[in-house]
């Protein structure tokens, strides 16, 4: 019996999940793109979300935002600001 697993042509390797990530504050959208990764720093220290993590909200501290998406990484410096996560999708909410 053949493995369907190990087909010839076909790719194993499970496609990466990503987050629907917008970054913005009122006047301007620093970012807007899927991501596979957030990273800040919130009251009880750094944390990181990931696709499949549990609805979430928190306020941020001073901190440089790490992003990384399929092919970058990016960081954004902020004074502080709100990060709600709800369903792989995650809006950052600065100067507010």
């Amino acid at each position: 019996m053949a493995d369907r697993n190990n087909q010839p042509g076909k790719d194993t390797k499970p496609a990466a999940k990503s987050l629907q990530l917008k970054v913005s504050s009122p006047f301007t959208v620093y970012f807007n793109e899927p991501a596979l990764s957030i990273s800040g720093v919130n009251g009880t220290g750094p944390f990181d979300v990931l696709p499949g993590h549990h609805n979430f909200i928190t306020l941020l501290d001073a901190c440089e935002l790490n992003i990384r998406t399929s092919d970058a990484e990016r960081k954004i410096r902020i004074n502080g600001g709100l990060m709600h996560v709800k369903a792989d999708s995650v809006a950052v909410f600065l100067d507010v």
